[in-house]
């Protein structure tokens, strides 16, 4: 049998007759736009990610609450990438990078390597934030991984058997009430299809409980859902989500969280027509996170060696051409870069952290690093905005979308933008099996109400965390909440 010549890992050590070396960090919506734009070009390229797959974000809450199972909208970086592997021009390893020195141009990585590159990329996303509140992520896990869907959708399905189990009507409910905290895309998304789980998939599956006395409660700081949406979609994605069964709480300010529920914070109007903050309480063991973002501690990383400005997300300030001031071999694209678009040079708008504008600025910084090696001046970022979705459940979306070559937009809702949502969102998944799936999938729930990926190991194996159990212990008297809250 012939044996194939297995290539060298990347060495750190460089010789004169090398190509350059272009180093992506990150191979989410705006790595792997970057790597791919550079499959013609004279370079080699390494790719470094944490985890060995490419995930389709705006879909994971569908892992989230069962309606797709995780290869669906995730596929294998090696697999997406395996034509420019095959090729010998780019190199995939799992790392997590833990610095960049810039004096010597190297990533260090987990396990000690130092990596040399002329050009990179940094494209290495965004995680949750808490505001300052970090111990509130075990009762209130956010969205942005695999991970963290499996572990919403273990929890969500462990309340509905937990409160099969509870004989006490009391201690029931708060194994029965389900909050979202912050109406944006995710939150409005998710609330959705917790309410069309509770009011259709499980109706028929339990004996002691009605599925369809669940409270899906979704809580908002700002005076309205879908704040980046006009007022007129926004009203009407709040009617659509307290038509599935969900309760809208717009103006309230979470304070608390713990095992117990939630402590927050709504204005009020007061008999004598002033408004005064009242402090409320919300008995549940179901809390999903989805109002804050911030930048991934890479950005810290580079202010650190180069000096760059960081906003208060922890977001890397970009020059035009996605380049860190001063060193112009360094581009940071999508959830990281607090980057602006120069579609009007004399009027530079922010561009939003959405995956288009991850995958545009992937382009281009690829773009510019070709027109560098060239000799010719890098180009400032121009961002095309092709609007914006969400879903709120079945037959019921809102969407702004901009017509091309025009300044006009097109805005619409219920189960026109719901359509559209689908058409979309398939369209954009990598991968002819991942659109076949998903389409079937989608075609079996509309029709059936079911969804398919209710399965989840063992919680206690996994998660051994009292908020999965019975929980009847005294809560400390500083958290606000009483004895035994059930």
């Amino acid at each position: 049998m012939r044996q194939t010549e297995t290539p060298p890992l990347p060495s750190p050590d460089r010789t004169a007759g090398d190509r350059p070396r272009v180093v992506i960090i990150g191979c989410g919506f705006g790595g792997l736009e970057a790597a791919q734009a550079l499959a013609a070009a004279p370079v080699d390229i390494v790719v470094i990610d944490r985890t060995n797959h490419h995930l389709f974000q705006p879909l994971l809450y569908q892992v989230a609450t069962a309606g797709l199972s995780a290869p669906a909208i995730a596929a294998p970086i090696r697999h997406v990438l395996r034509k420019q592997i095959a090729k010998g021009q780019l190199t995939v390893l799992m790392a997590e990078v833990t610095g960049i020195d810039t004096a010597s141009s190297c990533v260090q990585m987990d396990g000690g390597e130092h990596l040399h590159y002329d050009h990179l990329i940094v494209a290495a996303g965004a995680t949750h934030s808490y505001f300052g509140r970090d111990d509130w992520a075990k009762y209130a896990p956010g969205l942005k991984t695999l991970g963290d869907a499996f572990t919403i959708r273990r929890r969500v399905l462990t309340a509905f058997e937990q409160a099969e189990r509870e004989t006490d009507l009391v201690k029931r409910l708060p194994w029965l009430t389900f909050a979202v905290v912050g109406a944006g895309p995710t939150g409005v998304e998710m609330a959705g299809t917790m309410a069309e789980i509770a009011q259709q998939t499980l109706s028929a599956e339990f004996c002691r409980i009605d599925s369809r006395e669940a409270r899906i409660v979704l809580l908002e700081g700002a005076p309205r859902v879908l704040g980046t949406f006009t007022e007129d979609l926004s009203q009407r994605a709040k009617e659509q989500l307290e038509g599935l069964g969900a309760e809208v709480l717009p103006g309230a300010r979470v304070t608390n969280i713990t095992a117990f529920g939630i402590h927050y914070d709504l204005t009020e109007r007061q008999p004598d027509g002033t408004t005064q903050a009242v402090s409320h309480f919300l008995p549940t063991r179901t809390v999903v996170w989805a109002a804050g973002v911030a930048a991934s501690p890479l950005g810290k990383a580079l202010s650190k060696a180069t000096g760059c400005e960081l906003d208060r997300a922890g977001r890397v300030v970009v020059q035009p051409d996605l380049t860190i001031p001063g060193h112009a071999n360094i581009y940071v694209v999508g959830d990281l870069a607090n980057a602006k678009s120069y579609l009007d040079p004399a009027k530079p708008t922010p561009v939003p952290g959405v995956s288009p504008g991850a995958k545009q600025m992937g382009r281009k910084a690829a773009f510019n690093i070709i027109r560098r090696m060239k000799g010719l001046e890098p180009q400032a970022f121009r961002y095309f905005d092709y609007g914006s979705l969400a879903t709120i459940g079945k037959r019921a979306a809102v969407a702004m979308v901009e017509l091309p070559f025009t300044r006009k937009q097109l805005r619409f809702s219920g189960f026109a933008a719901w359509l559209f949502w689908l058409f979309v969102h398939v369209y954009f998944l990598i991968g002819f099996r991942n659109r076949l799936v998903v389409m079937m999938d989608w075609a079996w729930a509309y029709f059936t109400s079911q969804r398919h990926a209710r399965v989840f190991p063992d919680p206690h194996a996994l998660e051994p965390n009292k908020v999965l159990m019975r929980v009847d212990e005294v809560q400390p008297a500083s958290a606000g909440t009483p004895p035994k809250a059930g």
